[in-house]
């Protein structure tokens, strides 16, 4: 029999990561996201898994750290909220430049600046366009339950191994705060060194095929170098865009309207849909699961049968322009969001479609 714990959303992140055979994790407190370290250091998994937890000085410490453990194969993580993934940005770019796999966590609260411990999703730039410098990408997931966040912890490292990338975990505060009842999956088991040497000889753990140990690093002297390595960055995101685009509709199918929805803000928009419904209007809901890589494909398949398209977010708009290059001029792309921390009711959300939708 499967079983199930109730436990808010921060803490699911923490639990999942101690069943899943995660390595390390090197994190920072900072509100919205601190039980999930707090988690951590009450389940003592040293004791029980061998996983290491470790509260490093500054975010540019964890995110640095998480670069020595991924380059040694190991399964590393941190997690923080948007000032510190800020401060992360920086060692982010290094990861994704060296190409190794890594789960980062960011609790989004209200910005900019120090902004608000209040709930926000003002981070999908920072997230879904690299955030540092260069021309990377990250797989970017989006929860919208705790047992999401469970879930996520698992599929980001599976991904972040697939594509030798980071994998980041973008939640908002609502969704690391609410509690719910999340079912625990099977507990996997750390890999041993002799393993993760044979099946990641990129690792500087294992060996190359010369018998020299490996360097990993993001550094290109030469200009010819390093363009070979953004193309096969390039490659890989549109490997990404190909293989593991993920999202939900909810009364898609005939709709004349859709709301595109992430986080906290798709299981509100659940109940405005369903208030549209009740009031005989066609409106549907469409929830990106990977905000990288975007559901554009299913946005376009849409469209055609669509008179508007609404984005709403708590922020002051920063989705919807993934949602205009999908649509591409052909039909009205409106937007509702609220800032500050402010979560709206499935009914404000409503009456901002029908005010739209009647202009």
């Amino acid at each position: 029999m499967a079983e199930h714990i109730l436990m808010k959303g921060n803490e699911a992140i923490a639990i999942s990561a101690i069943r899943n055979g995660c390595d390390g994790y090197f994190g920072y407190p900072i509100t919205p996201q601190s039980e999930i370290m707090e988690t951590l250091m009450v389940e003592q998994p040293w004791e029980t898994t061998g996983m290491v937890v470790l509260q490093a000085e500054s975010e540019t410490s964890s995110i640095n750290m998480l670069y020595g453990g991924a380059s040694c194969g190991k399964k590393v993580m941190t997690s923080s909220s948007s000032p510190g993934l800020s401060l992360m940005c920086e060692g982010l770019s290094y990861l994704a430049g060296a190409e190794l796999p890594c789960v980062v966590v960011n609790v989004v609260r209200g910005g900019p600046g120090l902004g608000t411990i209040q709930p926000g999703q003002g981070d999908y730039f920072q997230a879904c366009k690299g955030g540092g410098h260069g021309d990377y990408k990250m797989i970017v997931l989006a929860p919208s339950s705790a047992q999401e966040m469970y879930d996520f912890v698992d599929l980001g490292f599976d991904l972040a191994f697939k594509y030798l990338s980071p994998a980041l975990i973008l939640a908002d505060g609502v969704v690391g705060q609410m509690m719910e009842k999340v079912e625990l999956r099977p507990m996997k088991d750390r890999m041993s060194n002799e393993e993760i040497a044979q099946k990641y000889p990129w690792a500087t753990t294992g060996k190359t095929p010369d018998r020299k140990q490996n360097v990993i690093t993001s550094l290109a002297l030469d200009a010819a170098v390093h363009e070979r390595l953004n193309d096969k960055l390039q490659a890989k995101y549109k490997q990404m865009e190909e293989e593991d685009v993920r999202f939900e509709t909810y009364m898609c199918e005939d709709a004349e309207h859709v709301i595109v929805a992430y986080g906290c803000m798709a299981r509100i928009c659940e109940s405005t849909i369903d208030q549209a419904r009740a009031e005989g209007i066609k409106l549907g809901l469409l929830r990106p699961i990977t905000l990288f890589p975007f559901p554009t494909k299913e946005i376009q398949r849409l469209t055609p049968q669509l008179k508007t398209i609404m984005s709403v977010e708590l922020s002051a708009g920063q989705m919807i322009e993934d949602i205009r290059l999908a649509v591409n001029g052909q039909i009205p792309v409106n937007f509702f969001g609220r800032l500050g921390g402010i979560v709206p009711s499935p009914e404000e959300v409503y009456e901002a479609f029908k005010k739209e939708i009647n202009k």
